[in-house]
C-alpha cells in the first residue's frame, strides 16, 4: 500500500477518504509575453496535462482545473478527460480568485481535503504530490511541501477550512495569508529531495521546460 493509500484508509471512519486535486492553472503568463502558462510545451505536451498527470499519480481524485486565460484554447489544445474544468473569468485579478473558485467547485464533490497544485511548476510531480497528500489525518488537515525548510507547493487543505481559506484568498496571495495565520497548524513535509519548486515566470524561466 502506498502513502497515500494509507493516509486515505485511515482518513474517514466511513471508508477512505477523498483528497481531490485543484490544479491553479488560469494564468496568462503576462511576463512570458501573454502566453498562457498552461498550454507551454514540455515533453511534448502542454504543462497542464503534466500537473494533472502527476496529480492523478500522486493519488488525488478528482482531479479540477481552474483555467482562466484562453481556456478555450486550453480546453480545445489539453487533454483534460476526466477532470472537471472550473473557467474563472476574473483570472487576471490573480491566483485568489482561481483559488476561490476551485474550492467553490469542490464544494459540491464531497471531497475530505484539497491538494492544491500550480501549473508553472514542472519540477513538482507525482512523488511530492503523494508525500504531501499522505499528511492527510482529518478535515481539518494543513499541510504544504517544504523545500529546504521554506513553504511551498504542493498544499493539502482539509475541508472544514475552505471556508476560511477562501475569505483570505485575495490578489496574487492564493492561501499565504490563512497559512501564515494558521502556521501553527501547518505541518510542514519536506519534498526538496524529490521535487524542484521553481515556476516557470519569465522566459529564463522556459530553459527549464524540454520540448
Amino acid at each position: 500500500m502506498t502513502p497515500a493509500e494509507t493516509s486515505g484508509a485511515a482518513g474517514s471512519a466511513s471508508g477512505p477518504a477523498t483528497v481531490a486535486g485543484l490544479l491553479l492553472a488560469a494564468g496568462g503568463g503576462r511576463r512570458l509575453g501573454g502566453r498562457p502558462k498552461a498550454l507551454l510545451p514540455h515533453r511534448g505536451a502542454p504543462l497542464v496535462e503534466h500537473a494533472v498527470r502527476a496529480l492523478r499519480e500522486g493519488g488525488c481524485h478528482p482531479v479540477h482545473v481552474v483555467l482562466g486565460a484562453a481556456a478555450d484554447r486550453v480546453r480545445a489544445t489539453a487533454d483534460l478527460s476526466g477532470c472537471v474544468v472550473v473557467e474563472n473569468p476574473a483570472w487576471a485579478l490573480g491566483m485568489g480568485s482561481s483559488l476561490r473558485a476551485g474550492l467553490a467547485s469542490l464544494a459540491a464533490s464531497g471531497a475530505d481535503a484539497a491538494l492544491v497544485a500550480l501549473v508553472d511548476q514542472p519540477g513538482v510531480g507525482a512523488a511530492a504530490v503523494a508525500r504531501v497528500r499522505a499528511a492527510y489525518r482529518s478535515r481539518t488537515a494543513l499541510a504544504a511541501a517544504g523545500y529546504d525548510g521554506l513553504r511551498g507547493h504542493p498544499v493539502l487543505i482539509g475541508a472544514d477550512r475552505w471556508e476560511g481559506v477562501a475569505a483570505g484568498a485575495q490578489g496574487d496571495r492564493g492561501a499565504r495569508a490563512y497559512l501564515r495565520w494558521h502556521t501553527a497548524a501547518l505541518q510542514l513535509v519536506e519534498c526538496g529531495d524529490i521535487a524542484d519548486p521553481h515556476d516557470i515566470d519569465t522566459p529564463a524561466d522556459l530553459d527549464r521546460l524540454t520540448p
